[in-house]
């Protein structure tokens, strides 16, 4: 029997969905990933993005609210307390939003160049 062909990484990355199947979903929480599909039962148990997502997000969205906090400064010259007030949660909104579309990506990418290390 041949094996199902993965979806590409990036549609796993945008639907956080199983790495083999496509169908099951990859998270059980905000960025814990499950044990198993619950479609194709595969063992996602080995699979480890390591600090990858993490540092990608960081370099991402740290350029993203820096040249947002520039414009912002040089444009308006709102006072302190404006960027003390914005940037913060901006930042955090980014970061966690990045991070499990990052995760997943990198997670798809293990799973299809790394397929016999993971058991399959």
């Amino acid at each position: 029997m041949i094996p199902p062909v993965p979806p590409p990484w990036w549609l796993v990355a945008l639907n956080g969905s199983c790495p083999r199947c496509g169908q099951g979903r990859l998270f059980s929480g905000l960025l814990k990933i499950r044990a198993r599909c619950g479609v194709c039962d595969l063992d996602l148990g080995a699979v480890d993005s390591g600090d990858g997502p993490a540092s990608l997000a960081v370099f991402v969205v740290g350029a993203i609210v820096v040249g947002l906090a520039f414009w912002l400064e040089f444009r308006i010259e709102p006072p302190v307390w404006v960027h003390v007030v914005i940037w913060p949660p901006v930042t955090v909104g980014l970061t966690v939003g990045l991070m499990r579309p990052l995760k997943a990506a990198l997670v798809a990418l293990q799973f299809q160049h790394r397929r016999r290390e993971m058991g399959l």
